[in-house]
């Protein structure tokens, strides 16, 4: 792990939609600027940008039907809103441009993006609505893309392919499929491979996995959604120690936020339990996928932010 690509955050992006939320979030105290944008950090230059698109759970926030603070105040515009989780890659010499994850809110984060154009790929971590449905965005009532590459399991093109108004996206050419086999990389071109692996997730519709990205300069582990650690045959602290960026799943701070639930039904890792699992680590690890009811909204220093960006 080349140790410049440590603490590589640079500055919320200057797109219009990432000024207004960095705006609102530091007129409310909401973003803590010092973790986010450290002494240290530099423009990542020439080459790949990976930038955080959106940080929330699957149905974003404020989230239908709550009234607790966090959702009450961004309808009153006290705070900003979250997008749904979503990581975007951009090479800046070239202006290839790779989304994680097809959010509800794709067309705002493409838009932030790549000014709005399609990208040359979208790679999915699995069949929930907040990861693949912004697929619809691609059909002929919006954008008629021609031919998007879609990066998933063997498990999630069968979905698609199978599974209406998916399949009209596969038959009329707005996407074209590409299987990903687990653990084995997939090379880009101009330094950029992606690898998916397995995670345990329900597993409804599809397989789950999560993604290492790895570019020139450094590399990310990207992991929105996964049952909790010791539910999984891999080490997630051996993963972390691999890489320079690790995006883990925080969709819960405490089995408490959610009324009427046992901690068993909940399947996900909580935060206070992946902190200290990681303690220590070299790699900078940052929060994405949070709920509505998580505390961590406040401000925790380890919550990724809309609009930060990290040259790999």
């Amino acid at each position: 792990m080349p140790p410049h690509a440590r603490r590589t955050v640079v500055s919320l992006l200057g797109a219009p939609a990432f000024a207004t939320c960095a705006a609102a979030a530091l007129s409310t105290g909401f973003l803590i600027v010092a973790h986010a944008m450290p002494p240290t950090a530099q423009d990542p230059g020439p080459g790949w940008t990976l930038t955080v698109l959106g940080i929330a759970q699957d149905g974003g926030m404020p989230h239908l039907g709550c009234q607790r603070h966090f959702c009450a105040d961004a309808r009153a515009g006290r705070r900003p809103a979250e997008r749904v989780s979503s990581l975007g890659l951009v090479h800046e010499p070239s202006g290839r441009a790779y989304l994680f994850d097809a959010t509800p809110d794709m067309p705002a984060q493409l838009d932030a993006l790549t000014g709005g154009a399609a990208p040359d790929g979208i790679f999915l971590t699995h069949g929930h609505i907040g990861h693949y449905t912004g697929l619809v965005f691609l059909g002929k009532e919006v954008l008629a893309a021609d031919g998007v590459t879609v990066y998933g399991t063997r498990r999630m093109a069968d979905f698609l392919t199978s599974n209406g108004p998916w399949s009209l996206l596969v038959s009329d050419g707005h996407i074209a499929l590409d299987v990903v086999a687990p653990d084995e990389p997939l090379a880009l071109g101009d330094g950029l491979r992606v690898t998916a692996f397995t995670v345990p997730h329900r597993d409804e519709f599809t397989d789950t996995v999560g993604y290492r990205i790895d570019g020139p300069r450094a590399s990310a582990l990207f992991i929105p959604d996964v049952d909790r650690w010791d539910r999984w045959d891999r080490d997630i602290r051996a993963l972390v120690d691999d890489v320079d960026l690790a995006f883990l799943d925080g969709t819960f701070s405490s089995a408490d936020e959610i009324a009427g639930r046992s901690f068993d039904e909940i399947r996900h890792p909580l935060i206070p339990d992946t902190r200290r699992r990681l303690a220590g680590t070299g790699a900078d690890v940052w929060f994405i996928h949070l709920n509505h009811s998580n505390p961590a909204l406040a401000g925790a220093p380890d919550v990724a932010r809309e609009g930060m960006a990290f040259g790999l």
